[in-house]
């Protein structure tokens, strides 16, 4: 009796899961999806139009020797150098702090108080605007060295960083499966050799995204580094000395009533965007490789 009641229940289940949607719910989806594609092609326009504004006035004046030359010599080699050495000081500082962050977080100290002060304030970070995060490293790094330099700059960017590599780090890790973890545990590993062997590794994909994604946004801000590397129109003394960057060379030039450096900020502006767009692009490969793993 149970038996065919059970079958009886199976069947109908069967049929209520494929019996087609009715006629008004299938039209509202179709709806629902030309409204949706619609504003999406709607938001892609100023985007697409800002793009083609900065491609049509910044190629016209780009030149190979520019790639080589400082902002003095009508160049903006200085400011490419500058941006990659601040936003790796940055990536120094922040990436080893940020992965074992997200490791304890994830793997160590889930429940406890100080997990959840840590977490409070990495949410804090996260929202915190990039010039307040500029004065906070005006006022730790670059009153101590009584100078601007790109060590304060790279500080900064490194804040920045910081908690969007947290999160990501944390959450990679919460993706791994507990099989892996029993797994492991059943063949003798430690919490350790599990955390560090398993778990990290098959979580790299993931962790490398959030990486990728903290330094395409640390690449593009500019407020931090007004108020901790200044700028400099030629090469870098050194660490401790003004460097020039992408952004700030925007900001600086952009109003200058001079044709020549007018087109040089929006040829600037290229490589800049170029740069943000190349990191962007990692991120996304790295995460569909996760996805497909």
């Amino acid at each position: 009796m149970s038996e065919s009641l059970n079958s009886e229940i199976d069947e109908s289940l069967v049929e209520t899961l494929l019996r087609p949607l009715p006629t008004q719910r299938r039209l509202f989806t179709y709806v629902m999806n030309v409204v949706s594609f619609g504003l999406s092609v709607l938001a892609f326009f100023p985007l697409l139009s800002i793009l083609w504004e900065i491609m049509k006035r910044g190629l016209s004046g780009l030149k190979a020797e520019m790639f080589f030359q400082p902002l003095i010599e009508n160049g903006f080699a200085n400011a490419i150098l500058g941006t990659i050495l601040m936003v790796g000081i940055g990536a120094m500082l922040s990436i080893p702090v940020g992965i074992m962050t997200g490791i304890f977080l994830a793997e160590f100290g889930r429940t406890n108080q100080i997990t959840n002060l840590v977490r409070f304030i990495n949410s804090i970070l996260t929202g915190v605007p990039s010039i307040v995060v500029g004065m906070f490293a005006y006022g730790v790094v670059v009153l101590a060295t009584k100078q601007f330099s790109s060590l304060a700059g790279g500080f900064a960017l490194s804040v920045i960083m910081l908690p969007v590599i947290v999160l990501t780090t944390e959450e990679a890790l919460k993706l791994i499966s507990i099989q892996q973890r029993l797994a492991s545990a059943a063949l003798g590993g430690t919490r350790f050799q599990t955390t560090f062997r398993i778990v990290l590794t098959a979580a790299i994909p993931g962790i490398t995204t959030g990486i990728s994604l903290a330094i395409a946004r640390a690449a593009g801000e500019t407020a931090p580094l007004i108020f901790t590397a200044l700028f400099s129109q030629n090469w870098s003394d050194g660490l401790l000395s003004p460097t020039a960057s992408l952004p700030v060379l925007i900001f600086n030039l952009y109003n200058s009533p001079d044709p020549e450096i007018n087109q040089l900020v929006w040829t600037t502006s290229i490589i800049l965007l170029s740069l943000s767009l190349f990191f962007s692009l990692v991120s996304r490969l790295l995460s569909s490789k996760s996805r497909l793993k």
